[in-house]
């Protein structure tokens, strides 16, 4: 549906689309319960859209997900969408259930490859129609920045980012930190893309660019979701390290760790990894802390993982490195040539 056209005036084309989540919730004065509004009404809900001229459509879900019930097929669905509606608009902007945002965005930074254009994931904490709302503006700033350009015409932004409370940060560097606060995300290992003030300033050393900037994306909907987590802390058990890291159905096992890459060194504790390791499972080490990176020739513990043939993940987020798991895996049937990529910087993920 079309909301918003100015022939003469036009700067930009959008595609909105709406997934689910708090964003686009509005009270039911009948029954006072929260429920999805329609989105043919942006325009009365965020009048303020009106005024950038741009030409703004909007794609609803088929069936509007909660953020918790997100799924995979939910980000092969959006790398489809926006590889087929690719060269009708200049950027994209997401609407997102804020517990699983960056999952889907560190999972849509792999699944678009040659991304030259911006994807933009934001949400809110409070229901647009509240008056006390941040959906309006998330929802304002990520329109703005999806169809920023250059002096050549070119997107300052050619990223899968996450807009929230007047920062942009890269996808697949944030994380979910507040439940409670309008400032829920953070990038803890990798600057801000841009801040939203009285201006917007773009910090453009930050931004990863395309090498053709006229490419075109193609999305890689591929996926393996075998992969478990196993977050180490005090008094775990053997039965449960070994039922994780030797899991049946599981090819991968991302092992959140304490500091800089450590575990116990107790030896049934690297019996197990070494057992898993033998079964060809990739171990994944990634650390617990929200800042800072895994150094597996810091600290002894860390030596024995890194000796038994744990992959260290450097400053990785868990989200990010599930979702790479889950790309890696999906397009590559050997577990080395998997453990060899993971190690690469593909879309901003990690320090080099």
């Amino acid at each position: 549906m079309k909301l918003f056209i100015d022939s003469e005036r036009k700067k930009a084309s959008i595609l909105l689309i709406y997934t689910g989540g708090t964003i686009g919730m509005k009270m039911d004065p009948a029954d006072m319960a929260l429920k999805p509004f329609d989105f043919s009404q942006i325009l009365a809900e965020v009048p303020e859209l009106g005024k950038f001229a741009y030409r703004i459509d909007s794609f609803v879900s088929e069936k509007i997900i909660d953020s918790s019930d997100v799924e995979p097929s939910l980000w092969q669905s959006l790398a489809l969408l926006i590889e087929e509606k690719y060269d009708d608009y200049d950027g994209f902007v997401i609407l997102h259930g804020t517990d699983t945002m960056a999952y889907s965005a560190s999972a849509l930074s792999f699944m678009l490859d040659k991304l030259s254009k911006p994807v933009i994931f934001t949400g809110s904490q409070l229901p647009i129609g509240v008056a006390r709302t941040d959906g309006k503006e998330n929802l304002i700033s990520s329109v703005e920045i999806a169809a920023a350009k250059d002096d050549d015409g070119h997107a300052l932004v050619p990223e899968v980012c996450i807009c929230f409370d007047n920062m942009l940060m890269r996808g697949n560097r944030t994380t979910k930190v507040n439940s409670d606060n309008f400032r829920a995300f953070r990038s803890e290992n990798y600057p801000l893309l841009a801040e939203a003030g009285i201006h917007i300033k773009y910090n453009r050393a930050n931004i990863r660019y395309p090498d053709d900037p006229e490419c075109k994306v193609k999305a890689m909907p591929l996926l393996d979701t075998r992969v478990s987590v196993l977050k180490i802390h005090p008094g775990i058990t053997p039965q449960v390290v070994r039922n994780i890291l030797c899991g049946e159905e599981t090819r991968a096992v991302i092992m959140e760790t304490y500091g800089s890459g450590n575990a116990p060194s107790k030896e049934w504790f690297l019996d197990i990894v070494r057992e898993a390791i033998a079964m060809d499972k990739i171990l994944v080490n990634v650390t617990q802390c929200l800042a800072g990176t895994v150094d597996m020739d810091l600290y002894a513990t860390g030596k024995k993982l890194k000796d038994a043939g744990v992959i260290g993940c450097r400053d990785i987020t868990v989200e990010s490195a599930l979702a790479k798991l889950f790309h890696l895996m999906g397009n590559y049937e050997s577990n080395d040539e998997v453990r060899q990529m993971l190690d690469m910087n593909l879309r901003g993920e990690i320090s080099k």
